[in-house]
């Protein structure tokens, strides 16, 4: 074949040889698509979309990566890892990913703190973060100081929210309201079954050690009874040996 490999463009004619012979049963689903979009024939490689100007120095050379597209960098990529570095909780709180245009922060007025209908997220700390570092109005804004703006900004309006989420669920109880249960009575709910089943477990294997230990002076093993008057003197046991310990320490 040479330097250049034509075989792609050879698999749709191949496909309907081998079909028009009875070679194969039916086509391939790829058949029709190929046949309508047929492989790119063009062997020169063409430059892609530089995004910004790359700085040289010295001789004009070659990019050994020339036709590797750049990487798209934004102002706000660097903010937004610095907040979520210290706020790693904030990206498991659920949000809405839904837009309209994918141009839904630019029609927010980010000179002031709150907005109606704008969400409380981390993305509202970077981008009121990003307005008062370009703002005219404050020169001598550094990105240290706007970010610590941006966050205290933030923290008032997650407390004003929690308030108001908490006296809102009040006002509803004291009408005859009911709740279910909070994640952390379903945590401990969870625990104590677990808890539970090792402590059956548990008592379980106490009484086969015991056994093995009686049946090395007897020479007989004897079955194992999970009969109530032996898990409960187990169960005595175990928390004789938890007080005895407990006092020790």
């Amino acid at each position: 074949m040479g330097r250049y490999d034509f075989r792609p463009l050879q698999v749709h004619r191949t496909a309907s040889q081998l079909f028009a012979a009875e070679r194969i049963k039916s086509t391939p689903p790829w058949h029709e698509v190929i046949g309508t979009i047929p492989p790119a024939q063009a062997l020169v490689r063409s430059q892609p979309l530089q995004h910004h100007e790359q700085k040289r120095k010295g001789k004009v050379r070659k990019a050994s990566k020339l036709f590797q597209p750049q990487s798209i960098r934004y102002e706000e990529d660097n903010l937004r890892r610095e907040f979520f570095g210290d706020h790693p909780w904030e990206l498991a709180r659920p949000r809405t990913v839904l837009e309209i245009d994918g141009k839904d922060a630019q029609k927010y007025d980010w000179s002031k703190a709150s907005e109606p209908g704008r969400p409380v997220t981390g993305e509202s700390v970077v981008q009121r973060q990003l307005h008062l570092q370009n703002s005219k109005d404050s020169p001598d804004m550094t990105p240290a100081r706007a970010y610590d703006q941006a966050r205290k900004e933030f923290y008032d309006m997650r407390l004003q929210e929690d308030v108001e989420r908490r006296v809102a669920k009040e006002e509803a109880m004291s009408t005859g309201a009911y709740f279910g249960k909070t994640t952390l009575q379903i945590g401990m709910e969870l625990e104590d079954k677990v808890y539970e089943e090792w402590k059956t477990w548990a008592m379980k294997r106490v009484l086969e050690i015991e056994q093995q230990r009686a049946a090395m002076y007897t020479g007989v093993e004897r079955d194992l009874e999970d009969s109530p008057d032996n898990l409960s003197e187990t169960e005595s046991a175990m928390e004789q040996t938890a007080g005895s310990t407990s006092a020790e320490i």
